[in-house]
């Protein structure tokens, strides 16, 4: 068992280390570059840019929640025993990387049972946690909370309390809180990091914006978004982001590409960093050290604070 560092007297909140298991083709920005039907023919790199990761883990002494892909879960069977062997927190990040928005929802409940089984029959355990390809829970899409619950899902980390061209639920909590859904089940939502700058929203929570942020920057808004320590974050990256020799994909566009590619070989050296400067562990972990206070329930096109 790994120790998470919790047990340092300074550092009183356990922040969570996500780690969205997909490969450099499965991103959003490249979907009209590369189509589903075209991954299978596409060289893999999932298997050792995930290595990386769990061996800068095991140097670190810190343990993570997973969030696997189930079209990755599927090839690559042997790399989700080896996340839970480790002692690793293993959660759905889905089958097929779809945003949720542009599915219906008898396409999104299939696929989402189906990668929770297939990531069950590995990990020999139930899987509870659940984050959507490209935090695609929207205002557009929060009828998938119902279906999270009646699949047997407890916790959520989808929704990104900002203003993004394609994500986001503005005016949200920023702390982790409880969802009530329609169905009357109850789920709770650990949404992902925004730090208040000057009545803003500010996305601190990992990946692009780990990447193209300075680090000194990057740590601030982390400090800020847990005002004072005392409330815990979510950090997530993906194992292409530390994988700079990845094949590049000159005709997107020059926003996807910037998106997709700035500082990638940057980005290992600043993750040693961040451990070394804030307390982490696995999402439930980290849910333990905290206790929400507020209830939502889901509308078709809101979330509503229940009284």
């Amino acid at each position: 068992m790994f120790n998470t560092k919790d047990s340092a007297p300074e550092l009183k909140t356990l922040h969570a280390m996500t780690i969205d298991v997909e490969d450099y083709f499965h991103v959003a920005a490249f979907r009209h570059v590369v189509r589903p039907n075209q991954w299978d023919q596409q060289p893999s790199r999932v298997v050792n840019s995930t290595h990386k990761i769990l061996r800068l883990f095991a140097d670190k002494q810190i343990r993570g929640t997973f969030f696997v892909l189930g079209w990755v879960a599927e090839r690559y069977p042997e790399l989700v025993k080896e996340i839970s062997a480790l002692g690793h927190e293993i959660a759905s990040h889905g089958y097929s990387h779809q945003l949720i928005y542009g599915q219906t929802p008898e396409l999104f409940r299939a696929e989402t049972q189906r990668a929770k089984q297939i990531l069950e029959d590995l990990h020999q355990a139930p899987i509870l946690g659940y984050r959507a390809a490209s935090y695609s829970i929207t205002q557009k899409s929060l009828w998938a909370l119902d279906i999270l619950t009646e699949l047997g899902f407890s916790w959520d980390s989808s929704i990104f309390p900002v203003y993004h061209d394609n994500y986001g639920i503005a005016n949200t909590p920023n702390e982790p809180y409880r969802i009530q859904t329609r169905n009357g089940l109850m789920l709770t939502e650990f949404p992902l990091t925004a730090a208040k700058v000057a009545g803003l929203n500010i996305p601190a929570a990992g990946g692009g914006y780990f990447r193209q942020f300075p680090y000194p920057l990057f740590k601030l808004l982390f400090q800020q978004a847990s005002q004072g320590n005392s409330v815990p974050n979510i950090f997530y990256l993906h194992p292409w982001e530390v994988d700079p020799d990845q094949p590049r994909f000159t005709e997107a566009s020059w926003f996807s590409r910037f998106r997709h590619y700035t500082n990638l070989e940057k980005c290992e050296a600043r993750l040693k960093r961040l451990i070394d400067d804030f307390a982490f562990g696995t999402l439930s972990d980290s849910l333990q050290s905290f206790k929400p206070t507020e209830t939502y329930t889901n509308m078709d096109d809101a979330l509503v604070k229940l009284a």
